[in-house]
């Protein structure tokens, strides 16, 4: 099991800075990477957390432990934002029955797991934006309370 203490977070955050990443570059980092866990998709996070942070020239390990943090929520809002794109689309709502009930035509159910996928990544991305906006701000402040990132205001 994995134990994650405030003296690890103190040194994984000291060994950022002396990287020189402030305050507000990490915030960024650790929401977007937070976002990105939350993504209705099983698998597929750790891969666009990746491409995200070399694109962006984000700290790799900082936006992947944000990412891995949120696993457990990821599977946790799969319904809430599957439920959400029903919703948005004004979709049926869907019952794991009713979805079993489609085994009898595959392409079928190919489709409608597809247009219920696609409603879910929808909700998801009407959430992440606001989501990572907010925890940045909040994220931000917090780390500048920090005495070692006090010291790294500049850097972006």
């Amino acid at each position: 099991m994995l134990r994650i203490s405030p003296n690890s977070i103190e040194r994984n955050a000291a060994g950022w800075l002396r990287q020189g990443i402030s305050p507000r570059r990490l915030a960024l980092t650790l929401a977007l990477g937070f976002a990105i866990g939350c993504i209705p998709l099983v698998g597929v996070p750790t891969i666009l957390c990746a491409a995200l942070a070399q694109a962006m020239r984000l700290n790799q390990p900082a936006i992947q432990a944000a990412n891995y943090a949120a696993m457990p929520l990821q599977f946790f809002l799969i319904v809430p934002f599957v439920r959400m794109g029903e919703w948005l689309f004004a979709a049926p709502q869907q019952t794991l029955t009713s979805v079993a009930q489609i085994h009898l035509a595959p392409m079928s159910m190919v489709a409608h797991m597809g247009s219920m996928t696609g409603q879910a990544l929808f909700a998801w991305s009407l959430v992440a934006g606001p989501a990572v906006a907010l925890m940045t701000l909040t994220l931000t402040g917090m780390l500048r309370r920090i005495p070692a990132f006090a010291a790294v205001e500049n850097g972006d």
